[in-house]
């Protein structure tokens, strides 16, 4: 049980009361930050950020790449009752100026290579923003090494409440402007006790690497799951490629990596995988995107490792369905994570019936509470105790549960429900296809599916292989799920955090 008074920003001190302060807690390049030097820089961050002015609820902008800037800023602001709004390094800069005053920032922690982008949202703004900068020093800017030492000195959490806000995390937005989720103090350590401990099950010999800690998944793998047990993090910046990932598992051993779908694919396709050594790995983790079953069966093939899929969202803060080693389907999204209640509802409301598909709600503990600025939308997905996911799920005899995409990715053709997914993973079989996005394109005013392919290395684009992928599909799938349309790309439009921008499919891109 959570106390009442409890404030997200000391998850890290148990770790000195367990003797662990001298232990690693981050690996970063050729650093090795121990518990008690990531202590002392998370309460010289909050010392400073009261200094400048920065009172408890105050927003402080979190513009960080994967370096040890990001836990100490992260940390020491909640640490002092502030609320940390972390956002993704590479969003324009009248993204920036979005973030800056929809959040009212009072704050911002950065890096130099933002600084141009951050320069041109500051320009006109008309509320006074201290800027940090964690790796320089730049004009009307504090340069964090320098606050950190004029700082020093151990510091108190703020007295809060369990239900206080604690940070934000934007959503993705992929249908407009991205909203502020709102997280509470008590959302974290109800991860730690839920997905980490019955999924993880870290202990304090675990090596956890994981990728964008801006980012939900992030966020938990990466540093408040290995520090609630006194494990350690790798920290990696910049855009992850197969040849970095390979690098990092050769250099560090870690012992759960934690990618997405999509890296995993990359890996696989990469010709130094082969030949890597894989064996420190204990757990594979992947979300943000369902796994392929041929991207599952290759790796268990290659690495004689399975990968643990699951499903989670910002709203819920992590991930709260997943296959276990002791229970796992390829393709699914295995059983609910213990602490978490979900159901399948279809679209007038009654729960659908064993195999049929529905819309899926959950229901636990680390829910957000509502949008910022977002009544409306708040009302319609935090509906009581339960969140209304957006996604379309069906749940088999054995209690597995199977995405079928999201709402407003369901395409309906010819009076049939076809599944983006399926047919994703149905054309990822194809020896010749290397990606596939599935989406839904209006052809003189009827819906026609449209599939976007990458292909494998060799492999050309000719006109018959789109009547064979066409084929394909028709006999591994329902008659009606095949693309009547196909593409061939380069690579396929994504986020930063890899997941495949269908949006931008369905207008032509």
């Amino acid at each position: 049980m959570i106390p009442e008074k409890y404030n997200a920003g000391a998850l890290i001190d148990a770790n000195l009361e367990a003797g662990r302060g001298e232990k690693t807690a981050i690996y970063f390049g050729d650093e090795r930050i121990t518990y008690r030097e990531l202590f002392n820089r998370v309460c010289a961050v909050g010392r400073a950020l009261r200094a400048l002015g920065v009172a408890c609820e105050q927003r402080v902008l979190l513009i960080l790449n994967d370096t040890p800037a990001f836990p100490a800023a992260f940390f020491g602001a909640m640490r002092i009752g502030a609320v940390p709004v972390p956002i993704n390094p590479l969003y324009k800069a009248s993204d920036y100026r979005f973030f800056l005053e929809d959040s009212y920032a009072r704050a911002i922690i950065t890096e130099t290579a933002c600084l141009d982008k951050l320069s041109q949202a500051l320009d006109g703004h008309n509320e006074a923003v201290n800027v940090i900068v964690a790796d320089g020093s730049a004009p009307n800017a504090y340069f964090m090494d320098e606050l950190l030492a004029a700082h020093s000195g151990e510091l108190p959490a703020a007295s809060v409440h369990r239900d206080d806000a604690a940070f934000w995390l934007y959503s993705s937005g992929s249908t407009g402007r991205p909203k502020g989720v709102v997280h509470l103090h008590q959302d974290i350590p109800a991860t730690c006790d839920t997905y980490a401990r019955h999924i993880l099950r870290l202990t304090e010999d675990d090596i956890v690497f994981g990728r964008v800690l801006f980012h939900a998944y992030g966020l938990g793998n990466s540093l408040t799951f290995p520090f609630s047990c006194g494990a350690a993090t790798v920290l990696a910046p910049g855009r992850p490629t197969p040849h970095g990932v390979l690098d990092v598992i050769k250099r560090y051993r870690p012992t759960v990596l934690c990618l997405v779908p999509t890296l995993y694919n990359a890996i696989l396709n990469d010709e130094s995988a082969a030949s890597s050594d894989l064996s420190s790995l204990r757990l594979c983790i992947s979300a943000a995107e369902p796994l392929a079953p041929e991207t599952w069966r290759r790796w268990k093939e290659t690495f004689d490792r399975i990968i643990l899929d699951g499903i989670g969202s910002t709203e819920l803060l992590h991930i709260f369905c997943s296959n276990t080693p002791e229970a796992h389907k390829p393709g699914s999204s295995g059983k609910p994570v213990p602490g978490y209640d979900l159901r399948i509802l279809d679209d007038d409301g009654r729960p659908a019936p064993v195999g049929a598909t529905g819309n899926l709600f959950v229901k636990g503990s680390s829910a957000a509470p509502f949008y910022w600025h977002q009544r409306e939308k708040s009302r319609c997905v935090m509906q009581g105790e339960w969140t209304a996911t957006g996604d379309r799920y069906r749940m088999d005899e054995e209690g597995f549960y199977w995405y079928e995409g999201r709402a407003d990715d369901m395409l309906k053709v010819g009076g049939e429900w076809v599944s983006p997914i399926e047919m994703e993973n149905a054309l990822m079989e194809h020896p010749s296809v290397r990606e596939a996005a599935v989406v839904g394109v209006p052809v003189e005013g009827v819906l026609r599916i449209r599939a976007v392919i990458v292909l494998a290395p060799q492999q050309a684009s000719e006109p018959a292989l789109k009547e064979e992928l066409q084929a394909w599909c028709k006999a591994r799938l329902q008659r009606f799920q095949y693309p009547h349309i196909v593409d061939f790309v380069d690579e396929l439009p994504k986020t930063a955090t890899g997941k495949i921008q269908r949006f931008k499919l369905r207008e032509g891109g």
